[in-house]
């Protein structure tokens, strides 16, 4: 990035997200979008990402009228129903039990936002994980040690979770921890920012 280039932010609080976009080693800010992340009717999984994600990024432009603005959400789905963030032990506990032996489709879309210029990017990148049959002790091993309440699903793949996986089918793993950084890049690269 260059001296004139504008402020990249990344909008949310996920510590997870944080983490990823340090990886480009470019530097950003960040600002929690306080949304409200309830899906509309009839609208499907992947809807509900992409528009989650626009109107994360939307939300932060108002506080930075001229920056890249970075908006992402993660929607977990089991046949026809939604996995939202299980936030506590017996939730997480249910949840595993719910999923264990099947197959989730994680849709995490991601949006560029440059709000000097009106410009929206965004993307969708879907995982396919499907989870071991486990055990109610396997289950509770797993929570006490990891405790992974802030994750849709209750499993966290980049760590201890990757136990309860079976396999994993999709383009880019960071999508499944919550920020597609492959087409994160490729947009960075649309607004002439170059990560290498």
């Amino acid at each position: 990035m260059n001296e004139h280039s504008h402020k990249l932010i990344l909008g949310s609080s996920s510590i997870f997200r944080k983490e990823l976009l340090q990886r480009l080693q470019i530097p950003f800010e960040t600002m929690s979008p306080n949304i409200d992340e309830v899906s509309l009717e009839h609208e499907t999984s992947e809807e509900t990402a992409l528009r989650l994600a626009a109107a994360k990024a939307r939300m932060v432009a108002t506080r930075y009228p001229h920056a890249l603005i970075i908006g992402s959400d993660q929607v977990a789905v089991l046949g026809n129903e939604r996995l939202g963030k299980p936030l506590n032990h017996a939730n997480a506990t249910a949840q595993l039990r719910l999923i264990q032996g099947k197959e989730v489709f994680f849709h995490t879309a991601i949006c560029l936002f440059n709000s000097a210029t009106d410009r929206l990017q965004t993307r969708l990148v879907s995982y396919r994980v499907k989870f071991r049959s486990l055990t109610p002790q396997q289950i509770e091993g797993y929570l006490q040690k990891e405790q992974p309440y802030h994750c849709a699903g209750s499993a966290k793949s980049e760590g201890l979770g990757i136990a309860l996986i079976e396999r994993m089918t999709g383009d880019d793993p960071n999508a499944l921890i919550g920020l597609p950084l492959i087409a994160l890049i490729d947009m960075l690269g649309n607004e002439d920012v170059r990560v290498i």
